[in-house]
């Protein structure tokens, strides 16, 4: 199982995805899911923040048959039943792209994980949940890692 998107694994994300653009999502292809996949989850997470892993983004319940989410993922609205999301670091049930403090490149993980079920968690909940949830249930997993620095 693979994730790629329009940056390579640990180059540097445009900056039209965080915070210094347009702060959308940047488009996910994901290749490769395993036969036998209920849901699919995807996590975005920055372990360089300062005060230790900030959450950016995450989904759960994904279909397995999606084949990547488009810029901006208008298919969270409009895939039936919709995917749920978590509340980020921001305290906002969307994506929020990377924004560190000035310095060093931070890395930003976006980890996707194929289930063997849907997970009941209500939306707006934790990363620290949905990982939970998913403890025993994981077939695969695999992350793209991308830079961003101010």
């Amino acid at each position: 199982m693979l994730i790629e998107s329009v940056f390579e694994a640990n180059e540097f994300i445009p900056s039209g995805y965080t915070c210094d653009g347009e702060n959308i999502s940047p488009p996910l292809k994901f290749l490769s899911v395993p036969q036998g996949v209920m849901s699919l989850v995807l996590i975005m997470d920055d372990p360089d923040a300062p005060h230790g892993t900030f959450d950016h983004w995450i989904v759960w319940n994904l279909p397995p048959t999606l084949k990547g989410l488009s810029e901006g993922a208008p298919e969270l609205t409009t895939l039936s039943p919709q995917p749920l999301q978590g509340l980020n670091g921001f305290k906002k049930s969307y994506y929020q792209g990377p924004c560190p403090p000035a310095g060093k490149p931070h890395h930003y993980h976006f980890k996707l994980y194929a289930l063997d079920r849907e997970l009941s968690l209500p939306a707006g909940s934790s990363k620290q949940d949905v990982e939970k949830a998913m403890q025993g249930h994981i077939i695969e997993q695999t992350e793209l890692i991308g830079l961003y620095q101010k």
